[in-house]
């Protein structure tokens, strides 16, 4: 039996943590861009193809997760 394998474009999404990943950025930020990549990616996907209405919590959660972002990134 084959394992399975991840699609590509899942695999050119992920967060580069590794060497590179850890000599660009601290571990806290690739921590919240593991978080702000998929919800980025995700939730228009949710929106757009599978017609889910946007609900004000999903814009509550998007504002919390881009302030998330913008106090880990700023130096």
């Amino acid at each position: 039996m084959k394992p399975l394998r991840a699609p590509l474009h899942t695999d050119l999404l992920l967060v580069p943590a590794n060497r590179i990943g850890q000599s660009v950025f601290s571990l806290p930020q690739l921590k919240i861009l593991q978080e702000v990549i998929p919800l980025a990616v995700f939730v228009p996907l949710a929106v757009l193809c599978m017609n889910q209405p946007v609900k004000l919590d999903y814009l509550r959660a998007a504002l919390s997760t881009m302030g998330a972002a913008y106090f880990i990134f700023r130096t």
